[in-house]
């Protein structure tokens, strides 16, 4: 099926010609945002050598450690969030034009068109499988080397990481039809997730947010809970807290300052809201981290 190109995550490869990559990725700060919420229509693994973090797929979160794999399929919305002080991950984008054959055979048409297609979807999470694990940490190595025939081993890691996947994490196919749909609705609310993410101090209504995604308020608000399970007053909730909980453990801001710059004119609203997702009060979350 066609994809749509225009809010695509851009996604230059280093090798057009072998369109695989690895970023190693480090983080030293609890709280900070990995990755705002977008889409990208390549295949991608998250594998996290140290520390945690929750990474939300298509508006479920998962708590990910040490160890973990993360599988974020074709079209999936993602987001992520540093849960520590010292995050380490590996992040493998490919192409899934890496792996068409240029005949029609068996592979292609059971397998390699239908996960393009979203008509084949892994498992998001996946914890203690030491097979799956090799293989993820011997692609990246051999990437990261590039001995003479790298290519053909990184190949073969891929064949064997799929046929584990498609045995032990394969889940619902999505039809042609959901699939298109859900696509229909990630373009539409992508200016709403960058607008919300870029203005989240402002005053934000539905009315605002709705014209953005050209819904009117009813349809805005169903589809928005639908794509990402929460309300759009806890989505934007969240994002603010999440930002104050950021400068309450990393600025010399008072907490007065922090809620105001993240959109809480009310201090005692602030407060209340902010147990109420941390469970604990800012002026606690302050004291652990003695600024």
């Amino acid at each position: 099926m066609e994809r749509p190109l225009s809010l695509l995550e851009p996604m230059d490869m280093p090798n057009r010609f072998f369109p695989i990559k690895v970023h190693h990725t480090t983080a030293k700060e609890y709280g900070i945002t990995l990755f705002n919420h977008h889409w990208h229509n390549h295949l991608e693994f998250l594998y996290f050598t140290k520390g945690s973090a929750m990474i939300e797929l298509n508006s479920v979160p998962y708590e990910v450690s040490e160890g973990d794999l993360v599988v974020i399929n074709s079209n999936d919305l993602h987001y992520g969030v540093s849960q520590c002080d010292d995050l380490v991950y590996y992040a493998m984008i490919i192409d899934i034009k890496l792996l068409h054959s240029h005949s029609i055979d068996a592979i292609e048409t059971k397998f390699i068109t239908p996960i393009s297609q979203n008509r084949i979807l892994f498992a998001s999470k996946i914890t203690g499988d030491a097979e799956v694990i090799s293989c993820v940490s011997s692609l990246i190595q051999e990437l990261n080397q590039r001995e003479l025939g790298y290519e053909l081993s990184i190949k073969s890691y891929l064949y064997r990481i799929l046929t584990i996947l498609l045995r032990r994490y394969g889940t619902n196919k999505l039809s042609t039809e959901e699939d298109q749909q859900r696509l229909k609705n990630l373009e539409r609310f992508t200016p709403v997730f960058q607008y919300i993410e870029e203005h989240y101090p402002e005053d934000l209504s539905v009315d605002q947010l709705s014209g953005l995604a050209g819904l009117s308020r009813f349809h805005f608000s169903r589809l928005f809970k639908e794509l990402t399970g929460r309300t759009i007053t806890d989505y934007i909730n969240t994002l603010r807290i999440n930002k104050s909980e950021y400068l309450l453990r990393n600025s010399r801001m008072n907490i007065s300052e922090i809620a105001l710059s993240t959109g809480f004119k009310d201090i005692y609203y602030f407060s209340r809201s902010f147990k109420k997702y941390k469970h604990v009060s800012p002026s606690e979350m302050r004291k652990n981290f003695h600024i």
